[in-house]
């Protein structure tokens, strides 16, 4: 794993990034750096998202990230897809005293209804792993056993997809990933939705401003 850890302005205020399924950290870095400027410490962590199951991929990067902050300052999360399902993970068996707000971009807190489509084809589990086979919307899946959110967290959920082909295979609003309904988690403090796609969310301004807003606020404006 590698980490991106920003110059300090305020060390008492880290926001660990974690990105989504198949991506890497590159995918996050303009709302790092939108986060940098705003005051905040950032760890943006690259984890091996299709090599292993969710409770370790949780377990070694949001300890590395951890292991990147000072003893004292209050930790926040962003994090995109499959990221908010390893924070949900790590706080079901871990407890951060000095944790801050956490906002989820297109997380499948109840699954997502294109694994339960798609996970027999050959090739899913190859390009997607262990940790993508457990995502699906069913009772078992790893999503479902997690529990509502006892922590400070703001959900955005995206309307527009460019993929309709994968669309066709969600019900409702969705954001060619992820339906709306199955980004909500009980226990939420905040939830918005936004014609922004489940691909390119994190890069959006309105997203963007939104995520910060939420950071310093615990609302969306």
């Amino acid at each position: 794993m590698s980490t991106l850890l920003s110059s300090q302005v305020y060390p008492s205020e880290y926001v660990i990034l974690l990105h989504g399924l198949a991506r890497t950290d590159k995918s996050m870095e303009k709302l790092a750096k939108s986060l940098d400027k705003a005051g905040y410490s950032t760890v943006n962590i690259k984890y091996p998202s299709t090599k292993y199951r969710i409770e370790k991929l949780a377990k070694d990067a949001i300890t590395e990230a951890l292991n990147q902050c000072p003893n004292n300052a209050k930790i926040h999360f962003v994090t995109h897809s499959m990221g908010g399902i390893l924070v949900r993970q790590y706080l079901s068996e871990n407890n951060i005293v000095n944790l801050g707000r956490t906002v989820m971009l297109g997380p499948p807190n109840k699954g997502a209804q294109i694994v339960d489509k798609l996970r027999d084809f050959p090739g899913f589990k190859l390009i997607n792993g262990p940790a993508g086979m457990q995502l699906s919307t069913d009772k078992s899946s790893q999503p479902q056993h997690l529990g509502p959110a006892d922590f400070e967290l703001g959900i955005i959920a995206g309307t527009r997809s460019i993929n309709p082909i994968l669309s066709l295979f969600i019900s409702g609003k969705n954001d060619g990933k992820v339906s709306v309904a199955n980004t909500k988690l009980q226990g939420m403090s905040e939830h918005l939705m936004l014609p922004v796609t489940h691909t390119f969310m994190m890069n959006n301004k309105v997203v963007i401003s939104q995520v910060n807003y939420f950071l310093k606020n615990g609302i969306f404006w």
